[in-house]
């Protein structure tokens, strides 16, 4: 049966639904509870990687879900329905308490984050990489699934048996309590910093006007990315970001930025999350 991964958003009442079932017995075992991550680390973040999206689109991903130790849970919120898309991404986060915090990593755990059994593999090209990590006081654990949302029904013995079938609902279901109950108390994420992914601009070849606008932060293009040829990456930090984050509001995901030398640039715009730095953090 094909899953559908629906909107990402995080709801308080997510944190009162009860635990899943325990993991196969091929599987190692894993502790039943432990404590958070200290200090405003993070507790439990899930991203989507692989798939097939343009190359700055695969960099410039934001997670599914962040839960923090201090509370903070990030999400990516609506996006208007336009051609071209809003330059900036609809980053949202909300506030939870710590006995809810506590309850995130009791039900990470209890989904089988920290276990390591073979999860199969379905017979499909293409698809996500579903990741789960999830950090505590003790230990950092990081779950990979491929094609969680199209694990065929009970199983089959097209790459996914019925204890694999189990396990990966388990995980489903853990992603769902995440982000099926709609936003809830949330408001825009302001940024310290913004990773800029950028390559030379093209020309889409549409037919439609593209205006250029003069390019606010620092020397592009920035340092190479790892990966395809043409992607480099620069993080801005500091008093540069407030008018990065004003200028971006007015354009597009199709914008040409120009800079003093006459070059046009096309820029990805990433919020860069509180337990990430700079441009590194995005192809880990």
């Amino acid at each position: 049966m094909r899953r559908s991964l629906r909107p990402a958003a995080l709801a308080v009442l997510l944190l009162l639904s009860a635990c899943g079932a325990r993991g196969t017995a091929d599987e190692a075992p894993e502790p039943s509870s432990a404590e958070p991550a200290p200090a405003a680390g993070l507790v439990l973040r899930v991203d989507q990687t692989g798939g097939f999206v343009m190359p700055s689109a695969a960099v410039g991903r934001l997670p599914v879900v962040a839960v923090y130790a201090d509370g903070q849970v990030i999400t990516q919120g609506p996006v208007p329905a336009i051609h071209p898309g809003p330059a900036l991404p609809n980053v949202q986060v909300q506030e939870i308490d710590q006995a809810q915090v506590q309850d995130v990593v009791d039900r990470a755990l209890a989904a089988g984050v920290a276990e390591t059994g073979d999860l199969g593999s379905p017979p499909v090209a293409d698809a996500f990489t579903t990741r789960f990590t999830l950090v505590t006081a003790d230990d950092t654990y990081v779950r990979e699934v491929y094609a969680l949302w199209e694990t065929p029904e009970g199983g089959s013995a097209q790459g996914v048996t019925a204890d694999q079938a189990a396990a990966r609902d388990r995980l489903a279901e853990l992603l769902n309590s995440l982000t099926d109950l709609g936003m809830t108390d949330t408001t825009a994420y302001e940024p310290s910093a913004v990773a800029v992914i950028t390559a030379p601009w093209t020309d889409p070849g549409d037919g439609l006007d593209y205006p250029a606008m003069p390019w606010p932060g620092p020397e592009l293009p920035g340092a190479p990315l790892p990966g395809p040829p043409g992607f480099s990456c620069a993080t801005v930090t500091g008093t540069e970001v407030a008018p990065l984050l004003e200028a971006a509001a007015g354009a597009t995901q199709l914008t040409p930025w120009t800079t003093p030398d006459g070059d046009r640039w096309s820029v990805t715009f990433r919020p860069l999350l509180p337990d990430e730095s700079g441009c590194e953090d995005l192809t880990r």
